[in-house]
């Protein structure tokens, strides 16, 4: 993966990082009316959540929002500039969220993603996570670490 490196994101990215986000989710917010605003919140988020920014030649281009919880890890939110998918950006934040996790001494990673978004299920999928539930409109996944 040239050119991109992976760090710990700050409240001082929250521009940056609301404006991949908001690129990343546009075509689904169109799609889903019911989707949530994934950039409400985000700076509280960098201050509170442990959180990654993912930089293409300097610029950052991806994100990630975990939480950490007791036993398991939340993963609250990833995205990945349109510009940039397919670059293996996202898989590298997700390996940086579970790297995170186990060096905390967390045996779980949790994440809900939108029933209407089910690319979504066979990605996570494929890095191994399990649908565990789901509902009108969230499918719970776990991956075990």
């Amino acid at each position: 993966m040239t050119g991109c490196v992976i760090r710990p994101a700050t409240v001082a990215d929250a521009d940056d990082l609301t404006g991949v986000f908001a690129a990343a989710y546009a075509q689904a917010s169109a799609d889903i009316p019911d989707l949530p605003d994934v950039t409400a919140g985000l700076a509280e988020d960098l201050a509170q959540q442990t959180c990654f920014a993912a930089l293409w030649d300097g610029a950052i281009v991806g994100g990630l929002v975990l939480g950490l919880h007791g036993d398991y890890g939340h993963l609250i939110n990833v995205a990945v500039s349109p510009d940039h998918s397919g670059k293996g950006i996202a898989k590298a934040l997700i390996a940086v969220a579970e790297s995170t996790c186990r060096a905390a001494g967390l045996s779980q990673m949790r994440l809900a993603t939108h029933v209407k978004m089910p690319q979504n299920v066979v990605i996570y999928g494929r890095l191994g996570w399990v649908e565990v539930s789901r509902d009108d409109r969230k499918i719970m996944m776990t991956k075990q670490l």
